[in-house]
């Protein structure tokens, strides 16, 4: 009989076979975009819901509090993150349709469904769910200032603040205060604890779906441009590789611990990817085009690296202490 500690236990065959799927799918029909992609936002709606549901919101407060993580954090985002960018992307050198691309993904921190990844990482989600706020409004300012840094000022003028508010509403805000509903109705009603009890199931069979939904839907975009982005594969799957250590680094130096440490290296490796992929394409004509593919290529290296994430970060890169 199927358990959930089998189920949570078996998670990273279950998302592979999505994502496998989804890229078949996806490639073998193209119109399949067209239905799945209205049902991304919706489905990570529900999957932080599910995730939300298992949070003891009373401990929040202690998470707010934690000022070292908290300086950790914009360190590491929004001194550290860009610098690696800089000398990736001087590394790698792009067209201005592209290189949009991939500022605008890679300097953005996700304010969603990193929460879930560092959940499944064995990371303090606590502390990432009450940073989202501070990355919210922080990006929101250094965003165009980078943009101006890196590539010039009519780079910088296209952020617009609506698609981020319209995400941290839909994504978080309204996710959690359903969280909050069910969690007050567990403590009164049998009902509602039974229906609590069965968001614990919906984790993991929640993030195969929205690794399915977002695959499938942005694979064609992928294939279409290939001969574009194969230039940015590179930049995508160094910055992977070396954000993690990046934030390992900060996490000693400021004797972060291994469950805090953990929401720092997902934090840095996580970027808002579905986020700003209407900014990019607001840009006129064929630089929308290039400039979403540069981003979808982003989203799908990113979920990849996820997966690695949730087996290595634990059992590699930040290992519980152990108790002498």
């Amino acid at each position: 009989m199927l358990s959930r500690e089998s189920l949570e236990k078996n998670q990273i065959g279950v998302y592979a076979a999505a994502i496998i799927a989804a890229g078949i799918a996806g490639w073998a029909s193209p119109r399949i975009g067209v239905y799945l992609e209205p049902m991304v936002s919706f489905g990570i709606a529900v999957l932080l819901f599910s995730m939300f549901c298992q949070i003891p919101f009373l401990k929040l407060k202690e998470a707010l509090s934690n000022g070292r993580f908290m300086g950790a954090l914009l360190l590491v985002n929004f001194i550290f993150i860009p610098l690696l960018v800089y000398i990736l992307i001087q590394v790698f050198p792009q067209p201005s349709p592209v290189l949009i691309g991939v500022c605008l993904v890679l300097l953005t921190p996700c304010i969603d469904y990193v929460i879930v990844f560092t959940q499944l990482g064995k990371g303090n989600e606590k502390l990432i769910l009450a940073s989202t706020p501070v990355l919210f409004v922080v990006q929101m300012v250094m965003l165009p200032c980078y943009l101006w840094l890196f590539i010039g000022q009519e780079a910088a003028q296209i952020v617009k603040i609506a698609p981020f508010i319209e995400a941290f509403i839909y994504l978080i805000i309204v996710p959690l205060f359903v969280a909050l509903a069910v969690q007050l109705s567990a403590k009164k009603h049998a009902r509602g604890l039974k229906v609590l009890d069965f968001t614990a199931w919906l984790p993991v069979p929640l993030m195969a779906l929205v690794l399915f939904l977002v695959i499938g839907s942005q694979v064609n975009r992928i294939v279409k441009d290939f001969d574009v982005i194969i230039a940015v594969i590179p930049i995508y799957v160094l910055f992977h590789i070396v954000s993690p250590f990046i934030s390992r680094i900060i996490s000693s130096a400021l004797g972060i611990g291994p469950s805090d440490g953990r929401a720092l290296i997902f934090s840095a490796g996580t970027r808002n990817s579905l986020v700003v992929l209407p900014l990019a394409l607001t840009l006129p004509g064929e630089m929308a085009t290039i400039a979403a593919s540069v981003i979808v290529t982003q989203t799908v290296i990113e979920l990849i690296a996820e997966l690695v994430y949730i087996k290595f970060v634990p059992n590699l890169i930040y290992r519980d202490l152990k108790v002498a």
